[in-house]
């Protein structure tokens, strides 16, 4: 169920194919986004807290995305790239303090909508639950576990979207 808050706050969303200009703003809000991640995994190691500014500017000439804008404020944001018919979706971050708010739906919806491909595909790690829910919860099911060595794996979700 959809509070009244919630429901003024995707009335109030926009969202917008993302640009190099929303670099900066991304990878704050992805830094944010991910150190729940790092506090379930045990390490600060991962790619989404190590990347560089210039390295996420070099996705976002090669990917497409889209962020999601509340007053102005960037509070979530959207990568991907089609391959071979398959939508590749990449990192998904939204602010900490508005997790739980719809905004990843609202993204992944505007992705899959976006593209052409016939399934799209994302991965989280097994130990991440409220990603596996919501991933679930859009119709995303379980392709391949792919173990990392240390009793976690990174599991592959795959959805069709077109007959």
């Amino acid at each position: 169920m959809v509070s009244e808050d919630q429901q003024e706050r995707r009335t109030e969303m926009e969202i917008s194919p993302i640009s190099d200009s929303d670099a900066g703003e991304v990878l704050t809000v992805q830094r944010a986004a991910f150190v729940s991640e790092a506090a379930i995994y045990g390490s600060v190691d991962m790619p989404p807290l190590t990347q560089t500014l210039s390295e996420l500017e070099a996705e976002l000439r090669s990917e497409s995305g889209f962020t999601a804008r509340i007053g102005g404020r960037l509070v979530g944001a959207i990568r991907f790239v089609e391959h071979d018919e398959l939508l590749l979706i990449g990192r998904i971050a939204i602010a900490p303090d508005m997790q739980g708010e719809g905004i990843g739906r609202m993204l992944l919806d505007a992705a899959e909508e976006a593209s052409s491909a016939d399934v799209a595909e994302l991965f989280t790690g097994s130990l991440s639950e409220a990603n596996l829910r919501l991933y679930e919860s859009c119709g995303y099911v379980e392709h391949e576990r792919v173990p990392d060595g240390d009793g976690t794996a990174q599991v592959f979700m795959r959805k069709k979207l077109r007959p």
